[in-house]
């Protein structure tokens, strides 16, 4: 994070190493897509592998101003090193800079992430939701999320026996 400390100087707000030694930079979210090319392209560095992505709703906690944090994990295996990143959005807007242009990996965890939080990512190609369905009403990792509330009924879907052959489910 020395390298790029001294490169984007204005990216990183934050550094800090966890209880478990993994170091920490937390980055102005206009700055991420900057910060992950450098991460990836810099011939010394070259965290190439996306490892995923993840978010924290941060509501219960004193320090919750912004709510949420995206987290993400890259790995170079030139040195054999992670590194993880997080930008802090808010509540009333939080959208974050795609990631999928650079990591093709980031579209999948992308979608994850807005499917349980709700966070946008901005530039993504396909962002809708990936496990629940269409019609599901809110975000269901998010802690004020009411788990006694019950969804809309919709109506089944057809799908394709993949088991038996076409025309068994009443598809042609």
């Amino acid at each position: 994070m020395d390298r790029v400390s001294a490169q984007l100087p204005e990216a990183v707000v934050e550094r800090y190493v966890d209880r478990t030694g993994g170091a920490w930079a937390v980055v102005h979210a206009d700055a991420l897509p900057k910060v992950a090319a450098f991460l990836k392209n810099d011939p010394e560095l070259e965290f190439k592998l996306f490892g995923s992505i993840d978010a924290v709703d941060r509501l219960h906690l004193a320090e919750n101003d912004p709510r949420f944090e995206v987290v993400y994990f890259l790995y170079s295996l030139k040195r054999g090193e992670h590194v993880r990143l997080k930008v802090r959005v808010s509540e009333n807007a939080p959208v974050v800079p795609t990631l999928s242009s650079l990591y093709r990996g980031a579209n999948w965890w992308e979608r994850l992430t807005y499917d349980f939080y709700g966070i946008r990512f901005e530039g993504h190609p396909d962002l809708r939701r990936i496990l629940l369905y269409e019609e599901f009403q809110g975000y269901p990792l998010r802690k004020d999320y009411a788990l006694r509330d019950r969804q809309p009924l919709i109506p089944e879907r057809p799908i394709k026996d993949i088991f038996r052959g076409p025309g068994t489910s009443g598809l042609s």
